[in-house]
């Protein structure tokens, strides 16, 4: 899983090799991005035992094709995810997901509490982008939400009634 470690990002031949955990959530790929130690593979393991399916644990792959930005593992660690206090264990997976959503993950008091709509983008591609704080009991419910709807604008929420 070192290879990933030298650089946050790395491309090459059209794909771009980043640091974070990727989990498939009703069939959108879901990027958990943080430093060593931040909960990604933590968070990614309450995921999986909510029915998500493991993308690619610390290291995952991003590539475009006809415009859609898709992550998969590289060939070395598929299928497998570092479990701290247990070890290297193989988890469910799937070979790849269209990605829909990048997490930031960061403590709780970085998170705002109606945060303005926000992008990223690899290779070219804008990806929804949020910030979530890891170790909250409500962290996968939050993603699994996020991935299920769309934000409602501040103004929008205020009008549904």
């Amino acid at each position: 899983m070192g290879e990933c470690m030298a650089a946050r990002s790395a491309q090459t031949d059209g794909v771009v090799r980043v640091h974070g955990t990727c989990i498939e959530i009703c069939g959108v790929g879901v990027l958990l991005r943080g430093p060593s130690g931040s909960g990604k593979s933590d968070l990614a393991l309450r995921l999986v035992d909510g029915g998500g399916r493991l993308i690619a644990d610390d290291c995952t792959e991003l590539s475009v094709e006809d415009g859609i930005l898709t992550a998969s593992a590289p060939p070395t660690i598929a299928g497998l995810m570092e479990v701290r206090g247990v070890g290297i264990l193989r988890v469910p997976t799937a070979a790849t997901a269209r990605l829909g959503l990048v997490a930031d993950l960061v403590a709780p008091e970085k998170v705002a509490r109606l945060p303005e709509p926000d992008r990223c983008a690899f290779l070219g591609v804008a990806v929804r982008r949020i910030d979530i704080a890891p170790f909250e009991a409500s962290a996968p419910a939050k993603l699994r939400v996020a991935v299920a709807s769309a934000p409602l604008a501040p103004d929008e929420a205020l009008v549904q009634g």
